[in-house]
């Protein structure tokens, strides 16, 4: 009865492990299907469209490229035109101040008191030499530094010594000038030299 007792019991064991087998059967084909129906639920990507979206990215790059090279391109004519134009505007101004000691000394000359009828003629020929000067000066916009009695300005005034102010000069008016200045233009070629009251 032992022996007959143990067979239902293998019987039993049997289809339980025939079952468990179908079952993990079932579930690996579930599992398999849930795989595929998740697959097939994403949208598959054309390798045309991925190439596409890269060819346009690539594009939009270049283009920002070629806008930024353009807007430097326009920067750098801009320089350059303000400059040819500064240097345009301010041409001469090395042998205008290359000039100036010629006129200081020509000044000079006319100083000089003439005490005879030869030295009379030679002063007249150095005021001619002197007034032609002055004009071709005058003619490239080289003009003479307005200072005896005018305000003090630090641009176009160099103060080489101080006087006391009185009534007839007050503070930080120009007393003398020791060397005339000029401008060119809008520059100051050479400041004028001067003495101000304090």
């Amino acid at each position: 009865m032992k022996s007959l007792a143990k067979k239902p019991t293998s019987a039993t064991d049997s289809a339980e492990s025939a079952t468990s087998q179908v079952e993990a059967g079932a579930a690996d084909s579930a599992a398999t299907e849930t795989t595929e129906k998740a697959q097939s639920a994403q949208p598959k990507v054309d390798p045309r469209e991925a190439q596409l979206a890269d060819l346009t990215k690539q594009l939009a790059d270049k283009d920002d490229q070629l806008l930024r090279a353009q807007a430097e391109l326009v920067n750098m004519q801009n320089r350059f035109k303000k400059e040819q134009a500064s240097i345009i505007k301010y041409d001469g101004q090395a042998l205008a101040k290359d000039v100036l000691p010629v006129l200081d000394n020509l000044e000079r000359a006319l100083a000089a008191d003439a005490t005879d009828e030869t030295a009379g003629q030679l002063k007249k020929g150095v005021e001619m030499v002197h007034g032609h000067l002055q004009e071709a000066l005058k003619k490239h916009h080289v003009v003479e530094v307005p200072a005896d009695g005018e305000r003090f300005d630090p641009n176009i005034h160099q103060a080489v010594q101080t006087v006391p102010a009185d009534k007839d000069h007050p503070a930080e008016t120009v007393v003398q000038v020791l060397q005339k200045g000029y401008l060119f233009k809008d520059r100051t070629l050479r400041p004028a030299m001067v003495v101000v009251a304090q």
